[in-house]
């Protein structure tokens, strides 16, 4: 398509984001729902190139999902269980998503198969109801723990990870920050463990999308361990912080995304020294991935870092299509190039 068509179905969903947001009414009746999803897959991440490198990543290959089921949408986490097959997810109108990975001879991403969704449960056993209780953003898995962060009403959860009925109870934990500073739509968006290997020695992280001190930098707190206690992202160009996950070796990458109108929907994925993560420290690093308009992106929200069977390190991302019609919800796939 142009570009000018192609700015404006990527910009409109950012311009009239407010409106697009759909409640889960649905969530009210409760169980498993199986659904088909269709894929085309993307096998160039700059639009009419052939390009594959791009900063310290090499595109592997992408999906675009849609569906005819109403409930498929507003992906916002994404992590694999194994490796780069079966996974599991978010929503921000919450419910959980699992499927299964299916690739082609060359190990690209081809289409996804048993994929389910079911609602997020409440300390009572029931569905979470209403955008502002439901709006699930950040996940991380270790074991048979799952760990969970809502914005709106913002709490933070442990559940246990159950791929048949999705039907384990929250476990609040303390919120590592001072509830009035966390903005009302722009709270902890990110949640990752930590290599226990590393300076963090398997600690949890949690980073706030836009919820800012007073130079403007966002809030992060490690939730446990030596290193326990508030510290901050370097806030860069007026991007926000949409999620983030930990490299093997114990590097923190933040995924962050940014829209205007003259650029219209730009990425970018930071690379954070973990050694420099500790109480009351401000924490930057180099950017190892740029992506614009000439780039098949879209609100991207989820990442997660994993090995593939061939030892590579691999970056995963998904998009929040806001359960628009002018939005897509994409799967991009990358190889760490070291």
């Amino acid at each position: 398509m142009g570009w000018i068509a192609l700015l404006l179905r990527r910009a409109l969903p950012f311009l009239t984001f407010p409106c697009l947001l759909v409640a889960p009414a649905f969530a009210e009746e409760g169980g498993v729902s199986a659904i088909t999803i269709t894929s085309r897959m993307i096998s160039s991440f700059r639009i009419g190139s052939s390009q594959t490198r791009f900063g310290a990543l090499e595109f592997v290959g992408g999906l675009e999902m849609t569906s005819t089921d109403r409930e498929f949408g507003g992906l916002s986490a994404f992590h694999y269980l194994d490796q780069g097959q079966a996974f599991v997810g978010v929503t921000d109108t919450g419910f959980w998503y699992a499927g299964q990975m299916q690739r082609d001879a060359g190990g690209r991403p081809a289409s996804i198969s048993n994929f389910r969704i079911a609602p997020i449960q409440s300390e009572e056993g029931m569905p979470v109801e209403g955008k502002w209780n439901s709006d699930a953003e950040g996940m991380s898995i270790s074991g048979q723990t799952v760990t969970m962060s809502f914005e709106r009403v913002h709490r933070i959860a442990e559940f246990a990870l159950d791929l048949d009925g999705f039907a384990s109870k929250p476990n609040y934990l303390p919120l590592p920050f001072p509830r009035n500073e966390l903005r009302n739509n722009r709270g902890i968006e990110t949640i990752a463990y930590a290599p226990a290997s590393g300076p963090l020695q398997g600690a949890r992280v949690a980073v706030t999308e836009k919820s800012i001190n007073e130079v403007g930098d966002a809030f992060a707190a490690v939730l446990e361990g030596p290193r326990k206690g508030i510290f901050y992202v370097k806030r860069r160009d007026d991007f926000d912080i949409s999620d983030g996950d930990f490299l093997p070796y114990g590097d923190l990458l933040l995924l962050e995304r940014k829209f205007s109108i003259a650029s219209g929907v730009t990425l970018r994925i930071r690379r954070i020294e973990a050694q420099a993560i500790k109480p009351g420290a401000t924490v930057d690093g180099p950017i190892i991935l740029d992506a614009d308009m000439r780039d098949q992106i879209d609100n991207m929200e989820g990442l997660d870092v994993w090995q593939a069977d061939d030892g590579s390190t691999r970056v995963s991302m998904v998009s929040d299509d806001n359960h628009s019609i002018v939005q897509r919800n994409l799967y991009l796939e990358f190889r760490l190039a070291e």
